[in-house]
Formats: structure tokens, sequence, C-alpha cells
């Protein structure tokens, strides 16, 4: 009585032989896998003869369908050795350390010049503000009275007023506003 080895199907011969189902089909649609058969159920089953045969080795670790590149570096400079790599490792962190350290100094110098600039503007509001409240003290009253003050600095106290009539013709000297 003779024994038959098993046939698989197109995804278990490529696991069993460490290889692609494209190389499988490659080979089964070439004719160098005879007596490969299509199961309704398993879809094309390839019998174990066939693959030795075709010098295939069985249980060798598949690859995966689509392999990554076979060197260590992205730029298919080669694997290296594991020194080379530490090595490689220990050149990354430092410059990722250097970026990170110039990156807080920008930031650091960023915020002291944001809190130099916010000094300043707090100095020269309020120097606008004296210089808004030493012009108004110039003024004759109607006309400090008419003059609208902006928001952002602080309102110099209000003149008081007098008769409406007075206050938008004549500066209390008998001469219309402006005309000095």
């Amino acid at each position: 009585m003779s024994m038959t080895r098993p046939m698989l199907n197109q995804r278990e011969a490529a696991t069993a032989c460490g290889v692609s189902r494209s190389t499988i089909r490659r080979r089964r649609e070439a004719g160098l896998l005879p007596g490969s058969v299509e199961d309704p159920q398993r879809g094309w089953l390839i019998p174990v003869e066939a693959l030795l045969a075709a010098g295939f080795t069985l249980n060798a670790p598949a690859p995966p369908d689509a392999a990554p590149p076979a060197t260590g570096f992205p730029d298919g400079s080669g694997a290296g050795s594991v020194a080379e790599l530490l090595k490689e490792l220990e050149h990354l962190r430092q410059q990722h350390a250097l970026e990170l350290a110039e990156a807080r100094h920008g930031q650091a110098l960023a915020e002291s010049e944001a809190v130099h600039l916010r000094a300043q503007l707090a100095a020269r509001a309020e120097h606008i503000g004296d210089l808004q409240r030493a012009l108004q003290a110039l003024m004759p009253a109607p006309v400090r009275a008419a003059i609208p003050q902006p928001s952002p600095w602080p309102a110099a106290p209000a003149a008081p007023a007098g008769p409406a009539s007075e206050q938008s013709t004549v500066d209390g000297l008998g001469q219309p506003p402006y005309s000095r």
C-alpha cells in the first residue's frame, strides 16, 4: 500500500516553502508544479512532491508577500552590525537632544522678548496718557470737553461743562474754538 503526501493550497505551499504566494502561482502557471489541480473549495492544490521536485525546501519560514527592503537602514546603505546600529542610535539621540535644547532656548528668548515688549507698551501707554493730560490742561475748557478720549489709555479728568452754547462757539475768552 503506497502512501501519498498531502496536497497544499497556494497559501499553505507558500508558507511551507518560505516564499510568497505569487512565486507559487507563477511556478504553477509556468507548469513547473505538475499534478496541481483546482479544487472548488480550497482553490489550487499542489502536491508536496511537486514542490520538492521544483527545488523548494519545506518548513522554511515564509516572508510576507510585500517584503521590506533587505537593508537595515531606510536609505538602503546596508544592514550594518549591532555596534554600528547602536552608534547610529546614539548619534541620533545626541542630535535630537541638541535640537530640543535649541528649541527650548528659542522659546525662552521669545518669552523674554514678549515680557520686554509688554513692559515697553505699558510704559508708552502711560507716557501717552501723561501727554494727553498735559495737552488737555493747556487747552481751553470747551475744547477739552470736545476731545474724545481713546479707550486703551487712561482717560483724562473731564473739565466742568459750561452752558451748551458757550461750549460750542466760544472758549470763555470770546473766541471760537480752535482759533488760536
